[in-house]
């Protein structure tokens, strides 16, 4: 995640600075991605509806649908990932900067939607629960896909949902921009419910400092202790 010194999810909402701008912020945020060598990267279904800017468009009939799994593009060279319980995200084609869509969905999604997820060469996958089980998500992932490495990039939500479970997340990276946010009621890089506090232990592993002021931080991901 990209965040302001003071914890803040939005750049948009971010102080200038002499050493760089948003645009260069995120450019250093693109490489940092690059050289992870992921076979997918996950984001939430807001961040997901920004990307795809696409409108609900089921088809008049849903026959034949799938579930709990459908396969449209098992052997893409990477993946994009939306976590999206309520089936609320639509898309108008089956990629995202050539990167095949996949959908981890809530079982109450309907057929029409599941349709039009196949019918626009989505595969997707649905938990038997209303809400996602994210550790049995990434073990059907990586049978049916191939995905082995897998960089979540939020929101805050997706974020905390992630971390609190033991033995999901391996490293967390940071990359602080010389930037304040300082707005009141504003979300933070990770969100979850009554806080993380007694469910997850960082330890710190190294910082580099890239261009434009940025700062990389990481930390190795420890169950509670």
């Amino acid at each position: 995640m990209v965040t302001s010194i003071d914890g803040r999810l939005h750049p948009s909402r971010f102080t200038s600075s002499p050493d760089g701008s948003r645009r260069e912020w995120s450019a250093q945020y693109e490489k940092v991605h690059a050289s992870l060598g992921g076979d997918a990267w996950l984001v939430g279904r807001v961040t997901m509806q920004e990307m795809s800017k696409a409108g609900a468009h089921p088809p008049v009939k849903a026959e034949g649908v799938r579930r709990p799994l459908h396969v449209a593009k098992g052997n893409a060279k990477t993946f994009a990932v939306a976590l999206d319980p309520s089936g609320k995200t639509h898309f108008s084609k089956s990629d995202v900067g050539g990167d095949h869509v996949i959908v981890l969905l809530g079982k109450d999604v309907p057929d029409s939607h599941l349709a039009e997820l196949a019918g626009d060469g989505v595969s997707y996958v649905v938990s038997e629960g209303r809400d996602i089980d994210l550790a049995v998500a990434l073990d059907v992932l990586a049978r049916e896909f191939g995905i082995k490495h897998l960089v979540v990039e939020g929101g805050a939500a997706t974020n905390g949902a992630f971390l609190v479970v033991p033995g999901l997340v391996d490293e967390l990276i940071v990359l602080v921009a010389p930037a304040l946010d300082g707005g009141e009621n504003v979300q933070g890089i990770v969100h979850w419910r009554d806080g993380l506090a007694g469910k997850v232990r960082l330890q710190f592993k190294a910082v580099n400092t890239l261009g434009n002021g940025v700062v990389d931080l990481r930390y190795a991901v420890l169950p509670p202790g």
